[in-house]
């Protein structure tokens, strides 16, 4: 069901300097910030020959990010976004299996501009697991 890894999203205390540590300690192809007021954050990805890191920061003092950062305030893995072929299929497979989705449960559109769930970490070993259409 799942498809491959599409990237590891991390919440970051300081957008620039973790951005600037991409780019200029490890030589990484890095993104202009990009704002997403409907999910609270704002996002840089960092391009990868087989995946995407996406650096994650507080947009609003409502941002799901600003409480991660609360209760870890150096950052850390926030989740984990896999692939699928179609993302209401799998949303209806996993919950028959028990998986809970967040919120409602209506796909929202995501950073890449395609359709976007996410699992609770309680159902995946601890791990905020995102689905993502492609």
């Amino acid at each position: 069901m799942i498809g491959r890894l599409n990237h590891i999203a991390i919440a970051v205390p300081d957008l620039a300097a973790a951005a600037a540590r991409y780019r200029d300690t490890l030589g990484a192809v890095v993104r202009p910030p990009q704002d997403e007021p409907n999910h609270g954050v704002t996002v840089v990805f960092v391009e990868l020959d087989n995946t995407k890191v996406e650096l994650l920061h507080p947009l609003g003092n409502d941002s799901p990010i600003r409480a991660f950062l609360d209760r870890n305030p150096s950052g850390g893995i926030h989740h984990l976004c896999y692939e699928v072929d179609d993302i209401l299929a799998a949303r209806d497979r996993l919950t028959a299996q028990g998986a809970r989705v967040l919120g409602d449960g209506t796909p929202k559109i995501g950073a890449h501009g395609k359709p976007v769930l996410f699992l609770h970490p309680k159902d995946f070993d601890g791990c905020l697991v995102e689905l993502e259409q492609v």
